[in-house]
């Protein structure tokens, strides 16, 4: 297992508490020995004017799920922050509820690159993300 910190459903989800996860409705519905998944519906919440997803929803379930990640993968002298994130649209939804999921392509001593895939209900590609994290020591 890649967790260096007790880490729940029940503890990743009370982490949301007054900031834009849940603003968003973003849940964490999923943890296994090596990555983490979350759902975000998509609706007026998520819209962009066309009245699909927007792109920067989509940015942000994949910043949430990957950050979380590499923090809880660092002991408790060290947390993640990001240094670079890209996200490719591949398919438009206009409704019903996303599913990110993050898996770790490197975690090193100073960076992590984390990879995540947001699908719909039938699994089809939406957006697929790589975001790099910078890992810095406490003082």
């Amino acid at each position: 297992m890649i967790w260096k910190k007790p880490v729940t459903l029940e503890i990743l989800n009370a982490t949301s508490k007054n900031t834009i996860m849940e603003h968003l409705n973003i849940v964490y519905s999923e943890l296994t020995e090596d990555s983490i998944s979350a759902t975000m519906p998509v609706d007026h919440t998520t819209h962009q004017p066309l009245g699909m997803l927007h792109g920067g929803a989509s940015v942000v379930l994949a910043e949430t799920l990957g950050s979380l990640a590499a923090n809880m993968c660092v002991d408790d002298n060290a947390y993640c922050v990001g240094l670079d994130i890209n996200a490719n649209h591949i398919r438009a939804k206009r409704r019903g509820v996303v599913t990110g999921t993050t898996k770790p392509i490197h975690i090193g001593v100073s960076t992590q690159v984390w990879q995540i895939e947001i699908v719909d209900e039938e699994q089809r590609l939406l957006c697929t993300s790589r975001i790099t994290m910078a890992v810095k020591q406490r003082k």
